[in-house]
């Protein structure tokens, strides 16, 4: 994929912290490739705090042609887009970021559409199903608004940080009474959904109570690059169907190469 590499390739790095596990560098890649474009995504470890200076520096970088953002930068980087899409405005957060052509910036949020595509082609039945969702952060509140979008009949939202889930709340008042906040309890849910960073590190707890599981219930997650992490080891030996986050990076890469290509 790198045969045509030179000072001509369009750049499009992911910036997040940490960038170790994540996957789209590669498979973004290659699907320039496939579509004929000389260009890469290129990861960039941004600790929180730094982004502002590094946006300043990627603007003034006129062969960076988009971008890719990951934890813990998606809200943070909403401020930075000039124009965005308005799913991204009703969020306040983006997980992509193209150049328009003043050199500006536009902002969209594909991790729901994406997370969704990836449950539904698991098989997970999402319309008229009642699901559970850790995690109200940038990604969560995505997956929130793409579920009820697709026709969940009830959505439980759980969140450590109690203010989050509220916020969440607030902007999903659109959708009536089919979102509340609530425990990480799954029990009567057919869905469980973890959008939070919870399996990223070997200590961290598992986001629901696994003794709680039945086979029953579909269990989704966002993280990638960590192989199976407990809550999707003990989801599958529950007997449970599966989805994990390398399954929603595989969904997002055409959405995101329209993005980046400006295609439809």
């Amino acid at each position: 994929m790198f045969d045509q590499l030179s000072g001509a390739t369009r750049l499009f790095p992911i910036i997040g912290d940490p960038v170790r596990s994540v996957q789209s560098p590669a498979r973004l890649t290659r699907t320039f490739a496939e579509r004929g474009r000389n260009a890469i995504c290129i990861p960039m470890e941004v600790p929180e705090g730094q982004l502002d200076v590094v946006m300043a520096g990627l603007a003034a970088t006129p062969n960076i042609d988009g971008l890719l953002v990951t934890m813990p930068h998606k809200f943070a980087a909403y401020t930075h887009c000039t124009t965005s899409s308005e799913r991204a405005k009703l969020l306040g957060v983006v997980s992509v970021i193209r150049r328009n052509t003043d050199g500006t910036w536009h902002g969209d949020m594909l991790d729901g559409l994406a997370f969704v595509k990836a449950q539904q082609e698991h098989g997970a039945i999402v319309e008229g199903a009642k699901a559970l969702l850790v995690g109200a952060g940038g990604a969560g509140s995505a997956i929130a608004i793409a579920l009820l979008e697709a026709g969940i009949a009830e959505l439980i939202i759980h969140d450590r940080d109690e203010a989050r889930a509220q916020a969440l709340l607030r902007v999903l008042v659109r959708f009536e009474s089919r979102a509340r906040i609530g425990s990480a309890d799954p029990r009567g849910c057919d869905l469980i959904f973890n959008a939070s960073p919870m399996g990223m590190g070997d200590s961290d707890p598992i986001p629901v109570d696994p003794s709680l599981l039945s086979s029953r219930m579909f269990v989704g997650d966002v993280i990638s690059g960590h192989g199976i992490i407990p809550l999707l080891a003990a989801a599958q030996a529950a007997g449970c169907r599966t989805a994990n986050g390398d399954n929603m990076v595989d969904a997002v890469q055409q959405l995101m190469a329209d993005f980046m290509l400006e295609v439809g």
